[in-house]
């Protein structure tokens, strides 16, 4: 398998204290990769780092074969990573087309945007019929499906989805997963964050636990499972 994403040795810092410490982890193209860990273990953190909003202190973040460490935001975006950011943050005031069209502020062509908005609306019929809506008067789980479409209307290559299930009921929670494995199955790559261990290994491929800022162990779903201090964490 070929890496689309690498980290070695990546420490992360606020005011001079290390939130991550050392965190080295690869993503696999055309995987889903998972990044369980409680809440203050850097998730978040890793996250900031990836996209530059919290640049790295030390360390280096590969993405498609390219140094990222120290490029600004929008030039990460450019080459290709989207983020769905944690508790969904649609744009409120704008209907959910106005929401799908701001995810593809860096497109030229209105007809590649017109496309990939036909495929937004073929993945998900609710938003179809609900164009014109504001996206603030929306139920949670159709405000994850707008946040979930923005973010693909870049056509990326590697998809950061933070904390999904956050906040939705079981029946959005389960809806989302199987939204996430479909966008898998096109051939987008996924790197997602999570605390939900159930519903996020049965879709990964391959997991990272992060405690305390360091990567405490990885492996493939079934390992990740069985291991101590993942039952020990998760699984009481």
């Amino acid at each position: 398998m070929t890496a689309l994403l690498e980290m070695d040795g990546v420490f992360t810092a606020y005011d001079k204290a290390d939130v991550l410490q050392g965190v080295s982890l690869v993503v696999e193209a055309g995987r889903i990769t998972c990044l369980l860990g409680s809440n203050g273990s850097g998730k978040s953190t890793l996250v900031r780092s990836i996209l530059g909003l919290t640049p790295a202190r030390a360390g280096r973040i590969v993405f498609n074969g390219d140094d990222i460490t120290k490029l600004p935001t929008h030039k990460i975006i450019a080459a290709g990573i989207a983020c769905i950011p944690e508790g969904r943050k649609v744009f409120p005031k704008l209907t959910v087309e106005e929401n799908l069209r701001a995810g593809a502020y860096q497109e030229s062509s209105d007809k590649v945007t017109q496309t990939r908005m036909a495929e937004i609306f073929e993945t998900f019929p609710r938003l179809a019929e609900r164009r014109a809506q504001l996206a603030g008067t929306m139920s949670g789980g159709e405000q994850a499906m707008v946040s979930i479409g923005r973010g693909l209307m870049c056509a990326p290559k590697l998809l950061l989805i933070d904390e999904p299930s956050l906040g939705l009921s079981p029946l959005f929670v389960k809806e989302n997963f199987n939204i996430i494995r479909e966008i898998n199955a096109r051939g987008i790559t996924v790197l997602l964050v999570e605390q939900n261990v159930h519903q996020t290994l049965a879709i990964s491929h391959y997991g990272f636990v992060l405690s305390k800022g360091r990567v405490a162990t990885s492996g493939t779903p079934a390992e990740l499972a069985d291991r101590t201090e993942v039952r020990e964490a998760y699984f009481g």
